[in-house]
């Protein structure tokens, strides 16, 4: 039997697959409320009274997304950079669907739907002017666009409309950076005690949620919103898979038991619970077991921008009265349309933009060195952990140094510090 971190390679696992299946457990979830299919309902409610499949994609996401960020915040780059580089991942791709959004899809709908452009662009209500400056911060302060929808399933199903519905959960991504941050600059992700105590305390706050245990709202204002818990429960539960990852076991028969779990808790409750956390271990273990799919993302890591385009594709589809060429021709075009967008949008936007993450200007960089002693005066006493593997590396350095040459005049070299594990503290930079 070997551990998480034992069998763990962040370069040969199969993580991409299961993002972009699972951005697919998302669009085919929502084709019920958006085309009018499983009754209206989001698929998965019909056997489960806590989640629809697309929630369970959705807590895969977040629990891979704190595994995966985690890892790499416990690298050697700095706060900055890391907030840098995860501005890179998420912004250039959302700024992109917005436009497309205002731009291109909702005057095309327009136009279907009036047969007209007027009173499209000087709109008075959720103007398309403002739909970009509302939303480019993750959070959706304008759901819609010139009222437009009233004649779509989603709005004669559930008496409303978005433009983009699966969006929301962003902004509580980007939280859950900002809470791997937090962690890193008080030292708990190298005081690892500290670290799996703070997120244990999520975990077992939501699920007091769940269970009614307590009013969990009149401890912050922030727990009034459900979904905080919701979302940050296996994020936290992906923090504590790196932090420990050599206590957690990737054995087949945990993953059997962890299949008759999930699946049992989906269909009888206590899935928000415990289930969920069954899913995350099986996610885990099949990004390691599962290799011959290693090589799922080798054209691109599509999987983010499947996300963030299928409801607008879905709904722009509706206008056209996609859901009525049936379930399955329906569900052809959504899935080509959104492979299409994200490999553009990977190839154009994303790639390119991941390429900067280590870009520095150079008035930066001139700050930089001129304030580089105090600043890491101040690191180390913000995390002292961070003195003592310094310490060790200079201890180290200095030991090579002193070493005797060899007859050809190579010095010999001890093993390095901390062991061949550092090697995969930085995994690759991937989706929401």
């Amino acid at each position: 039997m070997t551990s998480l971190k034992a069998s763990f390679d962040p370069r040969s696992n199969s993580i991409g697959f299961l993002r972009w299946l699972m951005a697919f457990m998302v669009i085919f979830s929502h084709a019920g409320p958006l085309a009018g299919f499983y009754g209206g309902h989001d698929l998965g409610t019909q056997w489960s009274t806590e989640q629809s499949l697309g929630g369970v994609a959705v807590a895969g996401f977040f629990f891979l997304s704190g595994f995966l960020i985690t890892k790499s915040k416990m690298g050697r780059s700095s706060t900055p950079r890391y907030f840098w580089r995860r501005i890179m991942r998420i912004f250039p791709a959302w700024f992109l669907v917005l436009i497309v959004t205002a731009y291109v899809l909702a005057p095309i709908a327009w136009m279907r739907e009036n047969g007209t452009m007027d009173g499209f662009w000087n709109a008075a209500i959720e103007s398309p002017l403002t739909y970009f400056s509302n939303n480019m911060w993750l959070p959706l302060m304008q759901h819609n666009i010139a009222e437009m929808g009233t004649s779509l399933p989603f709005y004669t199903i559930h008496g409303g409309f978005e433009w983009n519905g699966s969006a929301w959960t962003l902004a509580f991504e980007f939280g859950c950076y900002i809470l791997v941050a937090i962690l890193g600059i008080i030292g708990a992700l190298s005081n690892r005690l500290i670290g799996g105590i703070i997120a244990t305390g999520i975990i077992l706050l939501a699920m007091m949620q769940w269970l009614g245990m307590g009013n969990i709202a009149s401890l912050t204002p922030a727990f009034g919103d459900y979904r905080v818990l919701l979302l940050y429960a296996p994020f936290a539960f992906g923090i504590l898979f790196a932090l420990f990852g050599e206590k957690i076991p990737i054995d087949n028969r945990l993953a059997i038991a962890c299949v008759l779990i999930a699946g049992w808790t989906y269909a009888k409750g206590g899935w928000l619970v415990v289930g969920q956390y069954a899913f995350c271990y099986l996610l885990i273990w099949f990004a390691i077991k599962v290799q011959f799919l290693k090589n799922w993302d080798k054209h691109g890591d599509f999987s983010y921008g499947i996300y963030i385009i299928a409801w607008p594709l879905m709904q722009f589809g509706a206008y056209f009265g996609l859901q009525n060429a049936g379930w399955l021709v329906y569900h052809l075009v959504i899935v080509a349309g959104c492979h299409i967008y994200a490999y553009l949008s990977w190839h154009l936007i994303e790639r390119p933009a991941l390429q900067l993450k280590d870009w520095t200007p150079k008035w930066l960089q001139s700050l930089l060195a001129r304030t580089q002693k105090p600043r890491h005066a101040a690191l180390d006493w913000l995390d002292p952990a961070r003195a003592s593997a310094k310490a060790a590396r200079s201890a180290d350095a200095g030991a090579v140094a002193a070493m005797p040459l060899l007859a050809d005049g190579v010095t010999t070299t001890p093993p390095a510090v901390g062991g061949p594990d550092l090697a995969i503290t930085r995994p690759r930079d991937g989706g929401a």
